[in-house]
């Protein structure tokens, strides 16, 4: 497991967005990973709270890079929904993916999205999504 998080992270690494935001790869596993992302005064919107489209950034990248675990490194996001539930103020955002299902060229997965402020965890937002792999051709592949 330890080649497979050293690519993960090479691989989030490679992501000039992702070093901009600051988000690390925490754990990986067959089929489930965890990112991290310390929340900063940058990250917020005009209440105070953390802006969505930071927590909609981490779900997408989580739910890729579990995509990833089972379909292999050419994958994009095809689709996602996210129900955000509660802020997020101070702390650590933690994404928490799985895969549900994985065919040949597509995997639905699933994201928990958690603010860890100590040691207390609060669930923030939950999303579900599809993941393709990349065809040669540089397109979608459809279908499983």
């Amino acid at each position: 497991m330890t080649d497979l998080l050293d690519r993960a992270r090479g691989a989030l690494h490679a992501q000039p967005f992702s070093m901009l935001l600051g988000a690390e790869l925490m754990h990986t596993g067959t089929n489930e990973l965890t990112l991290s992302l310390p929340i900063r005064d940058e990250l917020r919107q005009q209440h105070g709270f953390v802006h969505g489209g930071v927590i909609s950034y981490l779900v997408d990248n989580a739910l890729t890079f579990a995509g990833a675990l089972l379909l292999g490194p050419k994958v994009v996001t095809g689709e996602y929904k996210i129900n955000y539930l509660r802020p997020a103020i101070n702390g650590t955002l933690i994404a928490r993916a799985k895969v549900v299902y994985a065919g040949q060229h597509q995997a639905t997965c699933q994201c928990n999205v958690f603010v860890m402020e100590g040691n207390r965890e609060k669930l923030i937002a939950v999303a579900q999504g599809t993941v393709n792999r990349i065809s040669e051709s540089g397109e979608h592949e459809h279908g499983n």
